[in-house]
């Protein structure tokens, strides 16, 4: 028997074997199906993803020995996670919007207003005040991001009029990449923008402290309830939540409406847009000094050795919400199918090690790759219930 038909024979078996897998119990890495990725790694999806709790005696040895070495890493990947002492400068007192119009809803006030993000960049936002607030009350808040397509208003018909109806404040937004300095957006130079003004700081890890800034108008707030601001978004900025969980431990509670949570599958987390992994830089350690050399150091083995569950286990023990599209093998494109389950399993390891398996829930949904839909919207409606208003 030739090794190309042995070859085949392995991985049909493999195929077989994984559609008769519980999703509760698949570990295995995510077929990489994006055409334009710099890494196609044949044969990914028969590796296991690393577990992040194998030789850990308990909570202890994670808070002091396995969570610092992958805090560690990630922060080198990203750059930073906010400015350098120096670029202080570029911002300012968040605080100082600029209103542009106010209307009466039914249910909620809704203010078109502009965030000083930097000195110099103002973004637009859509804050939204629920009705019938007594004297006194503090509300939940949640930041909802848009995705890759419509602009900042979006959010509040896919999440915001019914959040605010149930008396959260909610703050609409967008990712810089959509819409930065000088009219610049992931396609035409944010990311040379961003470089230029701060050095080497990810796009990813930029639009984590966006959200930060955003927290910090809304704690300014008297209504608000600080220990209760939640975030939710979809595709791009579902892609921005698993960061914000990660490393805004501001954000109470995260919702991530089809991210694609494998960090080489079938999307482009690989854009310079999001974490640049082909871009060279002198300070980087490794043979090639790029973001890919560290998320994959063994060219020899195949699949990542580092991926998007380390985020996920980053985020615990506050609740996560991931709401995959697709509950087909391998979708091929955006949404979180049924190979997205190996890095929620592998995070909900950690969770569980620290006692709170149920603060991380995976809802797994046929909707498609939508920020709404019949199994989605009750999937964040219940959980932003149960985390920001305690069941009410």
């Amino acid at each position: 028997m030739s090794i190309k038909i042995w070859m085949i024979g392995v991985l049909s078996v493999a195929a077989l074997s994984a559609a008769d897998i519980p999703p509760t119990q698949r570990l295995n890495q995510h077929k990489v199906t994006s055409r334009n990725s710099p890494a196609p790694e044949p044969g990914a999806e028969n590796v296991v993803i690393p577990s992040l709790v194998e030789g850990l005696s308990g909570k202890e040895d994670w808070y002091k020995k396995r969570r610092p070495e992958i805090d560690r890493l990630w922060r080198t990947i990203l750059g930073r996670n906010e400015p350098n002492s120096s670029d202080k400068k570029w911002f300012g007192e968040v605080t100082k919007v600029r209103i542009l119009d106010k209307q009466e809803k039914d249910t909620y006030t809704r203010i078109h207003l502009e965030i000083p993000i930097e000195k110099d960049f103002y973004q637009p936002h859509l804050l939204l005040i629920p009705k019938g607030a007594k004297k006194g009350d503090r509300r939940p808040a949640v930041i909802a991001w848009t995705s890759s397509t419509p602009d900042y208003t979006a959010p509040e018909g896919w999440w915001g009029a019914w959040l605010a109806s149930k008396g959260y404040v909610v703050l609409t937004g967008w990712s810089f990449i959509r819409n930065y300095r000088d009219k610049t957006n992931g396609r035409n130079g944010a990311a040379d923008k961003l470089y230029e003004r701060f050095g080497r700081w990810l796009p990813m890890s930029k639009m984590v402290h966006d959200v930060q800034r955003e927290v910090l108008y809304l704690k300014s707030l008297k209504m608000i309830d600080s220990k209760r601001v939640g975030f939710i978004g979809f595709s791009l900025s579902a892609k921005a939540a698993i960061y914000v969980a990660a490393f805004a431990p501001e954000i109470a509670a995260t919702v991530a409406v089809d991210p694609h949570i494998a960090v080489n599958g079938g999307t482009n987390w690989y854009a310079p847009w999001y974490l640049d992994w082909t871009r060279p830089w002198p300070q980087l350690p490794g043979p090639d000094h790029t973001v890919l050399g560290l998320l994959n150091p063994n060219k020899q083995r195949p699949g990542f050795e580092h991926d998007h569950h380390e985020l996920l286990a980053l985020s615990a023990p506050r609740p996560f919400l991931l709401i995959g599209g697709s509950q087909s093998e391998d979708r091929g494109g955006d949404s979180d199918d049924l190979q997205s389950w190996g890095y929620f399993n592998r995070a909900k390891e950690v969770y569980t090690l620290l006692g709170v398996p149920d603060n991380i829930q995976f809802a797994s949904t046929a909707d498609g790759h939508k920020a709404n839909g019949p199994t989605i919207d009750p999937a964040w409606q219940s959980f932003f219930t149960k985390w920001l208003k305690g069941g009410q």
